[in-house]
């Protein structure tokens, strides 16, 4: 079982307890294996409020010497709100909250954190070389659904399907003058604005593009202006 595959079965089921073997030399999956786990019981606890079942008075036996009346019907009458029905608007709330921060609607400073930490997850994609990935796990990382890729983002030498914020996401890195460029192409994740990052030894920018965003960062003193316009347009997003 190589990555992808590891990853794809858990971001299906969360609770997937294969791949022991893949998990013991791989430290990104066991990383990606906790943030899934860690979010889907983050859900589950949003969830788990019960509500109790509604049970009605007993109302007493009708008395034959009472004539019934329908009183007339107004405008305007309330009723007492269950406390079953407030315990069920608690749980709707509390998964519109999960949704919203599950949604591109995030905290922008918070993605570009998460984009640090993940590249922190991955030191082994920074290594330098002049080795490229095979054009068809390239072709499987960013799948045609996803973006169309062509030749002049540069030599990629590596690739993998990875997580951000709760997506799905093509991580790619070219060789630049000092040292490794990550890319991560997030087609979920719309920014109004380029977004800063800066790390201890690297820095770069979260650029929008279309209804999505791109990650673009690199060593320090790295000169990121040819790498972003080249990556600008090299990618056309398919979703």
């Amino acid at each position: 079982m190589n990555c992808d595959e590891y990853r794809a079965a858990v971001y299906a089921e969360p609770s997937f307890t294969g791949g022991a073997e893949h998990l013991e030399g791989c430290a990104a999956c066991r990383q990606f294996r906790d943030q899934m786990r860690a979010l889907d019981e983050t859900i589950g606890r949003a969830l788990a409020v019960e509500v109790p079942e509604l049970k009605l008075p007993a109302l007493p036996a009708p008395d034959p010497s009472v004539v019934a009346f329908s009183p007339p019907r107004r405008s305007g009458r309330r009723f007492p709100i269950p406390a079953w029905f407030a315990i069920a608007a608690t749980v709707a709330i509390a998964a519109l909250l999960t949704l919203h921060f599950m949604s591109p609607a995030v905290d922008r400073q918070s993605l570009a954190d998460q984009v640090l930490a993940h590249l922190d997850g991955e030191p082994n994609a920074l290594l330098p070389t002049d080795v490229p990935v095979p054009p068809g796990r390239v072709s499987a990382v960013v799948p045609p659904n996803i973006a169309v890729l062509n030749g002049n983002a540069g030599l990629i030498t590596y690739a993998r399907t990875c997580v951000i914020d709760g997506h799905l996401v093509p991580h790619l890195v070219i060789q630049g003058k000092k040292g490794a460029i990550t890319i991560i192409l997030m087609p979920e994740e719309k920014v109004t604005k380029a977004i800063p990052v800066e790390g201890k030894t690297v820095e770069g920018v979260i650029l929008p593009v279309g209804d999505g965003s791109i990650a673009i960062i690199g060593e320090r003193g790295e000169r990121l202006d040819d790498v972003q316009q080249k990556i600008l347009k090299s990618v056309t997003w398919k979703t």
